[in-house]
């Protein structure tokens, strides 16, 4: 596959939400055909061939990523949802923000036991997300075969916090250092 700047079609927004911030904005790389096609493609080159039977992607992004990453791996999709928006049985996870928590659920019959499963979302940042969906597979009884995400603020060392429960690949295409 040709070298392609998906990086470029990030930008920064400062002060946002709050000053100080540096907010990253993939928006433009997701409304651009080829930047979306080549980030799909480079998360599913990355994992074909390791028996993926689920994608789970957080709410919202991780929708946008996960769905066509499970699409093109022959899998089927689960969303992690904020509290309410389920209408069956969940399983709930709790997770610690910087100020505060938050809660993601799946539906309790959408991951079974003996499901490979990718976890996948836009952005990582401090890893929480990520672990807190790791759990919500756990408690199905599946197994993480691997976390992706198009962009990871490095600087705030996700990795660590993910490695510290997890022993599963982490794969990002663009590192924020």
């Amino acid at each position: 596959m040709s070298e392609f700047d998906l990086e470029s079609l990030v930008i920064d927004i400062p002060d946002y939400p709050e000053p100080g911030v540096i907010f990253k904005d993939i928006t433009p790389l997701m409304a651009d055909s080829r930047g979306l096609a080549i980030s799909i493609d480079r998360i599913v080159d990355h994992f074909i061939g390791k028996g993926i039977t689920k994608v789970v992607g957080a709410e919202a992004r991780g929708f946008l990523v996960g769905a066509p990453v499970a699409y093109r791996l022959k899998a089927g999709f689960v969303p992690a949802r904020k509290p309410g928006k389920l209408p069956r049985a969940v399983y709930s996870q709790q997770y610690a923000l910087e100020y505060g928590t938050d809660e993601l659920q799946v539906h309790k019959d959408a991951i079974t036991e003996g499901d490979k499963v990718l976890i996948v979302d836009d952005l990582v940042a401090t890893g929480g997300t990520a672990v807190a969906t790791a759990k919500l597979v756990e408690q199905s009884g599946a197994k993480v075969v691997g976390f992706s995400f198009i962009l990871e603020l490095a600087y705030l060392n996700p990795r660590e916090t993910i490695a510290a429960q997890y022993s599963d690949e982490v794969f990002t295409l663009i590192q924020v250092k």
